[in-house]
């Protein structure tokens, strides 16, 4: 369901040091890390963490879909539905070469995303 959760942290080190502990007992280890961030979790999913940038949207939800006409419907149901463009479907090569997402705010200004890595 979920690929991966995100929201602000104040202290990133000491925010990494307690998921790293809480959720180690559930398989979740310190898959990336950067300045101001990281990234822990497992295949089943992932809780990004840090200083994010994310004034504007107080979380971010990306949920794993299937294939990348899946993300374009996804895109055009939320934005049917009231949702705010927030990033049009497409490759997202910073973030990895397979990355392929869109997102949207819904209405309370959360950031919504569908990602996939299948090739089509």
């Amino acid at each position: 369901m979920f690929d991966h959760i995100g929201f602000n942290v104040d202290d990133v080190a000491k925010s990494k040091a307690f998921y790293a502990a809480a959720l180690a007992p559930l398989g979740m280890v310190i898959l990336a890390e950067g300045e101001g961030w990281a990234m822990i979790g497992s295949a089943a999913g992932r809780l990004w963490i840090g200083q994010l940038g994310l004034a504007a949207s107080p979380i971010h939800f990306a949920f794993r879909a299937e294939s990348r006409a899946a993300v374009q419907a996804f895109h055009q149901a939320a934005l049917a539905a009231g949702g705010r463009d927030n990033g049009a479907p497409g490759l997202r090569p910073d973030y990895r070469p397979d990355y392929f997402a869109a997102f949207v705010y819904d209405p309370d200004g959360h950031n919504v995303e569908a990602v996939t890595f299948a090739a089509e």
